[in-house]
């Protein structure tokens, strides 16, 4: 039997998302008003998702959501927010030469916000181009992606909230959601009110280093604004120079809270409720910690024997320890879980240090968190499975299942993991062997390594390639074929691809 997905009930959802998340342009508007701004944009584009969401919602008045369904309004919910979000930029830029009046560099920057992958479509970043509430919006644009717009949504409306467990195993980065509570509302309250005070703390510890004199071009502005940006692992800054624009103190005063952001949130539920010993008992999260050190060391290291020149914007490396240590740390710590962030332009260091911060960006973060990329959890149950087999190939007699902490892994999410694994190396190769043949089709070729960054930098949610896609350059020059690709991939990366897919396939035989 045959069963098609409801089209009415599905759109109906999703103009509740749109309608709702319309109104976080006040935010934005407010900031227009601060600082005597543009605030008719905001105005306007309120109006419009208010109008678009509303206008969907009726389709519909009282939907009923199947695993079809669901499916469908995660990734559509996700797709619509882009389009809206990109309407505020196409109203800045209108009758400018800002590359925000491109429809195709207004779509990719908001998708890239909403999907906290932190690439731009901006050559130029600076308050004398784009207003405050204009770069304001494209901050909160990733912190309202970060933890899941499906999982707001959830967490402040009732109706979602029937089926809400199924929306956010569409919707949450890893192979398993963990429930914290007996209500799924009730969970994704907790996680968003973990990540909302996480936010808060670490927006108050960068303007307390500017108030004690240590951090003085971090106002309180700027200290929203990557407080927007951080935990949810986006990587957008309103300073063109990204985190180099800053005083050594402030780099590291990042790194706790971009490591933090990688972490499954979860944890920290488990950590309130007085069990801090779920969080140091996770294998996945010692595992995490353990990468992010190592990685951490062996980049430094590098950076001090000379693996880096000197650059115009994060200084020397060679030779000096701490400078090294920093810009090891920092760059690890910021592209290990996709932030995104830099303090260095590590697109000009030599080849072998590029290649292993390539490495670094294939990991990922853990399963439940903001961080993009296949995450460390994938990776532990691959290698796993990869001895499993070895092991069983030369003893065909024993049956040996996977364990993780103690715990055997169910064959379906093992099938699952491999999956996506799979689906995400093969479009990562295609669309890799695409973006350089469409970048020499316009004469400005992309190398080889160039494009499989570009590809991975977009499909991991990362943000930074390296050339001239490097965390000091622009993705505005690609033809708008590629940068409408990257869309793409920045989209299904943010759902971890199989949601997306599983549309194709919602109509066959049950």
């Amino acid at each position: 039997m045959t069963r098609t997905i409801d089209k009415r009930a599905t759109l109906s959802y999703v103009g509740s998302v749109l309608k709702y998340l319309s109104a976080a342009m006040l935010v934005p508007l407010l900031v227009a008003v601060i600082y005597a701004e543009d605030a008719w944009v905001f105005a306007a584009s309120m109006a419009i998702g208010v109008a678009v969401g509303g206008g969907l919602e009726r389709l519909d008045p009282d939907p009923e959501l199947g695993p079809r369904e669901g499916l469908a309004v995660v990734s559509l919910a996700w797709l619509a927010a882009a389009i809206i979000g990109a309407v505020p930029y196409l109203l800045a830029g209108y009758g400018t030469s800002s590359a925000l009046a491109h429809p195709v560099n207004a779509l990719f920057e908001s998708t890239s916000g909403f999907t906290t992958t932190g690439a731009t479509a901006l050559a130029e970043i600076s308050f004398d181009r784009h207003s405050h509430a204009v770069l304001m919006w494209r901050q909160l644009t990733q912190w309202l992606g970060g933890m899941g717009i499906i999982v707001l949504m959830i967490a402040i409306l009732p109706e979602l909230a029937v089926n809400g467990a199924q929306l956010m195993r569409s919707e949450a980065p890893g192979p398993d959601l963990q429930k914290l509570t007996p209500r799924i509302a009730e969970t994704a309250r907790a996680l968003w009110a973990i990540y909302a005070a996480l936010t808060l703390a670490f927006v108050v510890l960068l303007y307390a280093l500017h108030l004690v004199g240590l951090a003085p071009d971090m106002d309180l502005y700027n200290a929203i604004a990557h407080g927007f940006s951080t935990l949810p692992t986006g990587g957008f800054s309103p300073e063109g120079d990204s985190i180099a624009a800053f005083s050594p103190v402030v780099q590291w005063a990042f790194v706790p809270f971009m490591v933090v952001a990688g972490v499954n949130f979860a944890l920290f539920w488990y950590v309130i409720r007085d069990d801090p010993t779920e969080m140091f008992g996770n294998t996945e999260f010692r595992v995490y910690l353990g990468l992010v050190t190592g990685f951490s060391a062996v980049l430094a290291v590098g950076l001090f024997w000379g693996g880096a020149p000197t650059t115009a914007i994060g200084g020397a490396t060679r030779g000096v320890a701490g400078n090294a240590l920093r810009q090891g740390v920092f760059q690890v710590a910021s592209l290990m879980n996709s932030t995104g962030f830099a303090t260095a332009n590590f697109a000009e260091w030599d080849t072998q240090t590029r290649f292993f911060l390539l490495l670094v960006m294939f990991v990922g973060g853990s399963a439940g968190s903001t961080g993009g990329g296949i995450k460390v959890i994938r990776w532990l149950i691959l290698f796993k499975t990869l001895r499993r087999e070895l092991y069983t190939t030369a003893n065909p007699d024993v049956v040996r299942p996977v364990r993780l902490g103690g715990e055997v892994v169910d064959e379906e999410v093992i099938r699952g993991i491999l999956t996506f694994t799979l689906l995400y190396f093969l479009i990562f190769a295609i669309a890799a062997m695409f973006i350089e043949l469409d970048t020499t089709r316009i004469g400005q070729p992309l190398s080889g390594t160039e494009a499989l960054a570009a590809s991975l930098a977009t499909i991991g949610n990362i943000g930074p390639g390296l050339g001239p896609l490097g965390p000091f350059g622009s993705y505005e020059f690609l033809p708008d074929t590629t940068k409408l690709l990257m869309i793409v991939l920045m989209w299904i990366g943010r759902l971890e691809i199989v949601p997306v897919l599983a549309l194709l396939v919602a109509g066959v035989d049950e």
